[in-house]
C-alpha cells in the first residue's frame, strides 16, 4: 500500500487485512524512499522480480497480488541543489517505473490512471460521451466569453483541480460558487477558469465505484447550498440505491480510464436525474462507512484480498 503516512483511511483497510491474516507492507515513496525503504528489481522472464522492503517487512515483487496507491507524497527533492532535483526524478522513474509495472499485480488503481483522470476537462468529455447528463460548461481566460455564457443561465464557477489554497494562514477550501456576470473583471485573463450551469438540485450522491461493485449516498446538505463540502456541520446521509443507467455509465467511465476505483459526485434533480459533476479517481470515502453505512472497508478489501475486481 503506498499511502502518507498519516492516512487513517488506509488504517481502516489494513486493519481489515490484517483480520484476514493478509499480508500488507505499507509504505510512502515520496518519504520513505532512498532512506527506509530498499528496492532490488532485475528482469525476468514475466516481468519485474527481487523484492521491496521496508523496516523487517519484504515484498516479493513477482508476487504482489495487488496495490493500492492510496495518497502518497510526491517524490521531492532533498533540498534545491541540481543533485537533489535529480535523485528526486530518478527515485520517481525507478521506484515507480518498477512499482507500476509488476506482473499479475492488481492496482487499485494505478498511478497513471490517477493522474490521466485528474483532468477535469477530460473527465466531462468522457461523461458526455458515456451518456451521462453534463452541465452546460465554459473553460476560458476570456472575461466577455464568461460574462457572455453567465448571462445565459445561472451559473457557478469551481476550480479546476481542488490544490492546497490557504487564506491568511489557514487551510481553506475552495468552493462551488454562484457567480453574476458583473463580478467577472480583467483577473479572469490570469487563468483557465471553469463556469458551469448551476443544476436546480434536490441533494447530492456521491457514488463509490469500487472494482465491478458499486455504492451510492445521498448527501442532504442545507436549503441552498451549493457545494455540500462547505456545510458539513449539517449533513445528512442515507445510502441508496444507484439506477442501471448510471450505474453501466460509472462502468464505461471507469473502462475508459483504466481505473479500478472512483468517487462519483452527481446533482440529482427533483425529476430525478443524475447530472455528472466529476469524478474524484483517488477520493475520499471513509466517512461514508459510517454516515450512510455502506460496507467500503469490506469492498475494498476484498479486492485487495483477491486481486482482482469481482463481478
Amino acid at each position: 500500500m503506498a499511502t502518507e503516512r498519516e492516512d487513517a483511511t488506509a488504517d481502516l483497510i489494513i486493519t481489515e487485512l490484517n483480520r484476514r491474516r493478509v499480508p500488507v507492507l505499507r509504505y510512502d515513496p515520496g518519504r520513505d524512499f532512498p532512506g527506509s525503504v530498499r528496492i532490488s528489481a532485475h528482469m525476468g522472464s514475466d516481468g519485474w522480480e527481487g523484492t521491496l522492503a521496508f523496516g523487517k517487512r519484504r515484498a516479493s515483487l513477482a508476487e504482489v497480488r495487488s496495490l493500492y496507491h492510496r495518497r502518497p507524497s510526491g517524490y521531492a527533492a532533498s533540498d534545491d541543489s541540481q543533485t537533489a532535483r535529480f535523485a528526486a526524478a530518478e527515485n520517481r522513474r525507478g521506484l515507480g517505473g518498477v512499482l507500476g509495472s509488476l506482473p499479475n499485480c492488481l492496482y487499485l488503481s494505478h498511478p497513471l490512471a490517477i493522474a490521466r483522470a485528474e483532468y477535469k476537462p477530460f473527465q466531462l468529455a468522457v461523461a458526455a460521451r458515456e451518456g451521462f447528463r453534463v452541465p452546460a460548461t465554459l473553460i476560458t481566460n476570456c472575461p466577455s466569453e464568461a460574462r457572455s455564457f453567465i448571462r445565459r443561465q445561472r451559473s457557478i464557477y469551481k476550480p479546476l483541480h481542488a490544490g492546497a489554497y490557504q487564506v491568511d494562514g489557514e487551510a481553506a477550501g475552495v468552493w462551488a460558487a454562484e457567480v453574476l456576470p458583473e463580478e467577472i473583471d480583467d483577473s479572469v485573463r490570469n487563468s483557465a477558469h471553469l463556469f458551469q450551469e448551476l443544476v436546480q438540485k434536490t441533494h447530492d450522491v456521491r457514488a463509490i465505484a469500487i472494482g465491478s461493485r458499486i455504492f451510492a449516498a445521498r448527501i442532504q446538505a442545507s436549503e441552498g447550498v451549493l457545494d455540500w463540502r462547505s456545510d458539513y456541520r449539517n449533513l445528512s446521509y442515507s445510502a441508496i440505491a444507484c439506477p442501471d443507467d448510471v450505474a453501466s455509465g460509472i462502468h464505461r467511465f471507469l473502462a475508459e480510464f483504466g481505473l479500478s476505483f472512483g468517487a462519483f459526485d452527481f446533482a440529482v434533480t427533483a425529476d430525478g436525474t443524475w447530472w455528472f459533476l466529476e469524478c474524484n479517481p483517488n477520493g475520499q470515502w471513509a466517512w461514508l462507512e459510517y454516515s450512510a453505512g455502506l460496507p467500503l472497508t469490506q469492498a475494498i478489501a476484498d479486492v485487495l484480498e483477491n486481486g482482482k475486481v469481482g463481478e
